[in-house]
């Protein structure tokens, strides 16, 4: 059974930064292609950057430049660094691996001051 367990949300003024981690049990991250979405209220959820099972990536034109999604195989964890961050980066992000098709519970950002 495929679980991914999301942290590192939370609270942070404009500007700042944070680090969500995504460790994943029953599945091998480091061959796996994960994402990392995100769901504002009232909004669809959207995909925010994506790695491949090899070393490839792909980032939402609206994080560009400011997220960076990895990996750490031997922690089985893959990782969003956001950094400069608006209020309109505000949502529920989720892992996801895209083979198995499995989610995340989601961590919540909140970009206010």
């Amino acid at each position: 059974q495929v679980q991914l367990v999301e942290s590192g949300g939370g609270l942070v003024q404009p500007g700042g930064s944070l680090r969500l981690s995504c460790v994943g049990s029953g599945i091998i991250i480091s061959i796996s292609t994960m994402g990392w979405y995100r769901q504002a209220p009232g909004k669809q959820r959207e995909l925010v950057a994506a790695i491949s099972s090899g070393t490839s990536t792909d980032y939402a034109d609206s994080v560009r430049g400011r997220f960076t999604i990895s990996r750490d195989s031997a922690k089985n964890t893959v990782f969003l660094q956001m950094s400069s961050l608006k209020p309109e980066d505000t949502a529920e992000y989720y892992c996801y691996a895209f083979r198995e098709s499995v989610w995340g519970q989601g961590t919540q950002v909140t970009v206010s001051s």
